[in-house]
Protein backbone atom coordinates (compact mmCIF):
# COMPACT_ATOMS: atom_id res chain seq x y z
CA UNK A 1 0.00 0.00 0.00
CA UNK A 2 1.48 3.38 -0.84
CA UNK A 3 -0.47 6.06 1.50
CA UNK A 4 0.08 10.30 1.08
CA UNK A 5 0.43 12.37 3.65
CA UNK A 6 -1.18 15.70 3.09
CA UNK A 7 -0.48 18.10 5.50
CA UNK A 8 -3.24 20.82 4.08
CA UNK A 9 -6.30 21.76 5.78
CA UNK A 10 -9.35 22.98 4.28
CA UNK A 11 -12.07 25.27 5.05
CA UNK A 12 -13.35 28.37 4.37
CA UNK A 13 -14.39 29.31 0.14
CA UNK A 14 -13.67 26.59 -2.39
CA UNK A 15 -13.16 23.55 0.52
CA UNK A 16 -14.08 20.69 -2.34
CA UNK A 17 -12.40 21.74 -5.08
CA UNK A 18 -9.21 22.42 -2.99
CA UNK A 19 -9.55 18.71 -1.05
CA UNK A 20 -10.28 17.03 -4.89
CA UNK A 21 -6.95 19.10 -6.21
CA UNK A 22 -5.07 17.10 -3.34
CA UNK A 23 -6.60 14.06 -3.69
CA UNK A 24 -6.08 14.00 -7.47
CA UNK A 25 -2.53 14.77 -6.66
CA UNK A 26 -1.98 12.30 -4.98
CA UNK A 27 -3.52 9.21 -6.70
CA UNK A 28 -1.12 10.50 -9.18
CA UNK A 29 1.60 9.38 -7.23
CA UNK A 30 0.67 6.50 -7.01
CA UNK A 31 -1.48 6.88 -3.75
CA UNK A 32 -3.74 4.32 -2.49
CA UNK A 33 -4.89 6.01 0.57
CA UNK A 34 -4.74 9.74 1.53
CA UNK A 35 -4.19 10.58 5.28
CA UNK A 36 -5.03 14.10 6.28
CA UNK A 37 -4.49 16.32 9.27
CA UNK A 38 -7.04 16.05 12.47
CA UNK A 39 -10.28 17.46 11.88
CA UNK A 40 -8.97 19.05 8.21
CA UNK A 41 -11.67 20.39 7.23
CA UNK A 42 -12.61 22.33 9.72
CA UNK A 43 -10.94 25.64 11.35
CA UNK A 44 -9.02 24.49 14.78
CA UNK A 45 -12.02 26.03 16.76
CA UNK A 46 -10.49 24.71 20.00
CA UNK A 47 -7.78 27.37 20.14
CA UNK A 48 -11.08 28.92 22.28
CA UNK A 49 -13.54 27.78 24.71
CA UNK A 50 -16.31 28.96 22.73
CA UNK A 51 -18.54 26.38 21.45
CA UNK A 52 -20.14 26.57 18.02
CA UNK A 53 -23.16 24.85 16.74
CA UNK A 54 -21.13 24.87 13.18
CA UNK A 55 -18.47 23.65 14.41
CA UNK A 56 -20.18 19.97 14.49
CA UNK A 57 -22.48 18.23 12.11
CA UNK A 58 -24.92 15.23 12.10
CA UNK A 59 -24.65 11.86 10.22
CA UNK A 60 -23.70 12.79 6.67
CA UNK A 61 -23.03 16.60 7.00
CA UNK A 62 -21.51 18.53 4.68
CA UNK A 63 -18.31 18.01 5.90
CA UNK A 64 -18.68 14.19 5.28
CA UNK A 65 -20.30 14.84 2.24
CA UNK A 66 -17.27 16.60 1.07
CA UNK A 67 -14.86 13.57 1.75
CA UNK A 68 -16.98 10.90 0.19
CA UNK A 69 -17.51 12.53 -3.20
CA UNK A 70 -13.93 13.45 -3.01
CA UNK A 71 -12.31 10.91 -2.77
CA UNK A 72 -14.85 8.87 -5.11
CA UNK A 73 -13.71 11.23 -7.71
CA UNK A 74 -10.20 10.97 -6.89
CA UNK A 75 -10.56 7.35 -7.08
CA UNK A 76 -8.60 7.20 -3.50
CA UNK A 77 -9.03 6.28 -0.24
CA UNK A 78 -9.24 8.91 2.78
CA UNK A 79 -9.02 8.98 6.22
CA UNK A 80 -10.11 12.73 7.17
CA UNK A 81 -12.41 13.92 10.43
CA UNK A 82 -15.33 15.98 11.24
CA UNK A 83 -16.50 17.12 15.11
CA UNK A 84 -19.82 14.68 14.63
CA UNK A 85 -23.15 15.08 16.88
CA UNK A 86 -24.48 12.13 18.06
CA UNK A 87 -28.04 12.06 16.44
CA UNK A 88 -30.09 10.88 19.85
CA UNK A 89 -27.36 12.66 22.50
CA UNK A 90 -26.43 15.53 21.11
CA UNK A 91 -23.14 15.18 22.03
CA UNK A 92 -20.47 15.45 19.79
CA UNK A 93 -17.12 13.97 19.03
CA UNK A 94 -13.52 14.53 17.35
CA UNK A 95 -13.95 11.29 14.46
CA UNK A 96 -11.81 10.30 12.63
CA UNK A 97 -13.35 8.92 9.19
CA UNK A 98 -11.69 6.36 6.72
CA UNK A 99 -13.56 6.49 3.25
CA UNK A 100 -13.01 3.95 0.35
CA UNK A 101 -11.68 5.12 -3.50
CA UNK A 102 -15.59 4.63 -3.58
CA UNK A 103 -16.53 7.42 -1.11
CA UNK A 104 -17.68 4.75 1.23
CA UNK A 105 -17.42 5.15 4.99
CA UNK A 106 -15.83 2.38 6.21
CA UNK A 107 -14.47 2.86 9.71
CA UNK A 108 -14.83 5.26 11.94
CA UNK A 109 -12.96 6.31 15.23
CA UNK A 110 -13.61 8.59 18.31
CA UNK A 111 -10.89 10.58 19.96
CA UNK A 112 -10.36 9.67 24.12
CA UNK A 113 -7.68 11.84 25.39
CA UNK A 114 -8.89 15.56 25.11
CA UNK A 115 -6.49 17.81 26.56
CA UNK A 116 -8.33 21.25 28.44
CA UNK A 117 -5.30 24.00 28.27
CA UNK A 118 -4.66 27.12 26.07
CA UNK A 119 -4.78 26.46 22.43
CA UNK A 120 -6.30 22.87 22.95
CA UNK A 121 -9.37 23.34 25.06
CA UNK A 122 -10.73 20.34 23.39
CA UNK A 123 -13.28 18.72 25.87
CA UNK A 124 -14.77 21.86 26.10
CA UNK A 125 -15.69 20.85 22.23
CA UNK A 126 -16.55 17.79 22.24
CA UNK A 127 -16.66 14.44 24.55
CA UNK A 128 -14.35 11.78 25.15
CA UNK A 129 -14.84 8.32 23.21
CA UNK A 130 -15.83 5.68 24.80
CA UNK A 131 -14.22 2.44 22.72
CA UNK A 132 -11.02 1.56 22.48
CA UNK A 133 -9.57 1.45 18.85
CA UNK A 134 -10.49 -1.19 16.81
CA UNK A 135 -8.48 -2.96 13.85
CA UNK A 136 -9.99 -2.64 10.48
CA UNK A 137 -8.77 -5.11 7.46
CA UNK A 138 -11.85 -3.14 4.43
CA UNK A 139 -8.53 -1.86 2.57
CA UNK A 140 -6.52 -5.03 2.22
CA UNK A 141 -4.12 -4.48 4.73
CA UNK A 142 -5.18 -4.65 8.35
CA UNK A 143 -4.90 -1.20 10.14
CA UNK A 144 -6.01 1.06 13.48
CA UNK A 145 -6.68 4.43 14.13
CA UNK A 146 -5.72 6.91 16.91
CA UNK A 147 -5.96 10.80 16.79
CA UNK A 148 -3.32 13.18 18.18
CA UNK A 149 -3.18 13.13 21.99
CA UNK A 150 -4.36 9.22 22.06
CA UNK A 151 -0.86 8.80 21.14
CA UNK A 152 0.71 9.89 24.46
CA UNK A 153 -1.64 6.90 26.03
CA UNK A 154 0.38 4.29 24.02
CA UNK A 155 -2.02 1.78 25.07
CA UNK A 156 -4.33 2.16 22.01
CA UNK A 157 -1.25 1.36 20.21
CA UNK A 158 -0.39 -1.51 21.61
CA UNK A 159 -4.19 -2.58 21.45
CA UNK A 160 -3.68 -2.01 17.70
CA UNK A 161 -0.46 -3.88 17.30
CA UNK A 162 -1.92 -7.08 19.23
CA UNK A 163 -4.78 -6.97 17.32
CA UNK A 164 -2.48 -7.61 14.10
CA UNK A 165 -2.75 -4.33 12.69
CA UNK A 166 0.37 -3.50 10.39
CA UNK A 167 -0.37 0.41 10.25
CA UNK A 168 -1.84 3.04 12.72
CA UNK A 169 -2.61 6.23 11.02
CA UNK A 170 -2.65 9.27 13.53
CA UNK A 171 -3.76 11.99 12.58
CA UNK A 172 -2.66 15.23 14.79
CA UNK A 173 -2.70 19.05 15.89
CA UNK A 174 0.42 20.20 17.58
CA UNK A 175 2.43 23.30 18.17
CA UNK A 176 5.73 23.06 16.35
CA UNK A 177 7.87 23.99 19.22
CA UNK A 178 7.23 20.58 20.74
CA UNK A 179 8.11 18.41 17.94
CA UNK A 180 10.90 16.48 20.05
CA UNK A 181 8.44 15.03 22.39
CA UNK A 182 6.20 14.13 20.29
CA UNK A 183 9.04 12.34 18.39
CA UNK A 184 9.90 10.33 20.92
CA UNK A 185 6.43 8.85 21.43
CA UNK A 186 5.78 8.36 17.96
CA UNK A 187 8.86 6.20 17.10
CA UNK A 188 8.11 4.66 20.79
CA UNK A 189 4.50 3.61 19.75
CA UNK A 190 5.26 2.47 15.99
CA UNK A 191 8.11 -0.29 17.99
CA UNK A 192 6.70 -1.46 20.24
CA UNK A 193 3.57 -1.79 18.10
CA UNK A 194 5.58 -3.72 15.59
CA UNK A 195 3.42 -1.57 13.23
CA UNK A 196 3.48 1.23 10.66
CA UNK A 197 2.99 4.39 12.31
CA UNK A 198 2.35 7.13 10.28
CA UNK A 199 1.24 11.02 11.61
CA UNK A 200 0.44 14.28 9.65
CA UNK A 201 0.33 17.41 10.98
CA UNK A 202 -1.72 20.61 11.02
CA UNK A 203 0.33 22.68 9.00
CA UNK A 204 0.72 25.89 9.97
CA UNK A 205 -0.38 28.58 13.14
CA UNK A 206 -4.24 29.71 13.41
CA UNK A 207 -6.02 31.74 15.62
CA UNK A 208 -3.04 32.66 17.90
CA UNK A 209 -1.95 28.85 18.75
CA UNK A 210 1.53 28.29 16.79
CA UNK A 211 0.89 24.82 15.23
CA UNK A 212 3.18 23.07 12.85
CA UNK A 213 5.76 20.60 12.44
CA UNK A 214 6.22 17.68 10.56
CA UNK A 215 4.24 14.59 9.55
CA UNK A 216 6.01 11.56 9.74
CA UNK A 217 6.20 7.82 8.67
CA UNK A 218 7.87 5.76 11.18
CA UNK A 219 8.45 1.21 10.35
CA UNK A 220 7.95 -1.02 12.88
CA UNK A 221 11.63 -1.31 13.59
CA UNK A 222 11.04 2.39 15.21
CA UNK A 223 13.01 4.09 12.32
CA UNK A 224 11.77 7.33 10.44
CA UNK A 225 10.91 6.95 6.80
CA UNK A 226 9.36 10.26 6.42
CA UNK A 227 9.86 13.63 8.59
CA UNK A 228 8.69 16.45 6.44
CA UNK A 229 6.60 19.82 6.36
CA UNK A 230 6.12 19.38 2.66
CA UNK A 231 2.35 19.32 1.15
CA UNK A 232 2.34 15.95 0.05
CA UNK A 233 4.99 13.12 1.04
CA UNK A 234 4.56 9.46 -0.23
CA UNK A 235 5.21 6.21 1.58
CA UNK A 236 5.37 2.19 0.82
CA UNK A 237 3.87 -0.05 3.64
CA UNK A 238 5.38 -2.85 3.10
CA UNK A 239 4.00 -6.24 5.38
CA UNK A 240 6.45 -7.88 5.28
CA UNK A 241 8.40 -5.37 7.81
CA UNK A 242 5.77 -5.31 10.22
CA UNK A 243 6.14 -9.50 10.16
CA UNK A 244 10.09 -9.35 10.66
CA UNK A 245 9.49 -6.63 13.06
CA UNK A 246 7.18 -8.92 15.32
CA UNK A 247 9.13 -11.86 14.92
CA UNK A 248 12.22 -9.71 16.29
CA UNK A 249 12.78 -8.21 20.56
CA UNK A 250 10.30 -6.63 21.48
CA UNK A 251 7.98 -8.05 18.98
CA UNK A 252 8.09 -11.41 20.06
CA UNK A 253 7.54 -10.98 23.74
CA UNK A 254 4.36 -12.44 25.25
CA UNK A 255 1.45 -9.96 25.70
CA UNK A 256 -1.30 -10.61 28.36
CA UNK A 257 -4.29 -8.64 27.73
CA UNK A 258 -6.08 -10.89 30.69
CA UNK A 259 -3.01 -9.11 33.12
CA UNK A 260 -3.19 -5.87 32.10
CA UNK A 261 -6.88 -5.41 32.18
CA UNK A 262 -6.32 -6.34 35.97
CA UNK A 263 -4.18 -3.94 36.17
CA UNK A 264 -5.93 -1.50 34.62
CA UNK A 265 -8.87 -2.33 36.80
CA UNK A 266 -7.30 -1.98 39.92
CA UNK A 267 -5.61 1.31 39.02
CA UNK A 268 -7.53 4.82 40.35
CA UNK A 269 -7.01 6.69 36.82
CA UNK A 270 -7.43 10.29 36.30
CA UNK A 271 -10.45 11.96 34.97
CA UNK A 272 -9.41 15.35 33.72
CA UNK A 273 -13.09 17.16 34.00
CA UNK A 274 -13.65 16.03 37.60
CA UNK A 275 -10.07 16.73 38.43
CA UNK A 276 -8.47 19.28 36.13
CA UNK A 277 -4.73 19.27 35.18
CA UNK A 278 -2.57 18.01 37.55
CA UNK A 279 -0.52 20.52 37.09
CA UNK A 280 -1.22 24.57 36.47
CA UNK A 281 1.88 25.06 34.76
CA UNK A 282 0.65 21.77 32.34
CA UNK A 283 1.91 20.61 29.86
CA UNK A 284 0.02 21.06 26.55
CA UNK A 285 -0.72 18.29 24.25
CA UNK A 286 1.68 19.09 21.89
CA UNK A 287 4.01 18.77 24.57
Amino acid sequence: MTVAMVSQVFFGKGVAEQLGAALRAARSQGADLVLLPELPLNAWSPASKRVRAEDAEGTDGPRQQIMAEQARKAGVALLGGAILRDEQSGARYNTALLYSAQGELLHSYRKVHLPEEEGFWESSHYEPGEQAAERFDGLGLPLGLQICSDINRPAGCQILGASGAALILAPRATEAATYARWRIVLASNAMTSCAYLLSVNRPSPEQGVALGGPSVAIDPKGEFLAESEDPMVCVEIRQEEVAMARGRYPGYLAEYPQLYAQGWANAPGRNLRQEGPADPQGTPEGQ
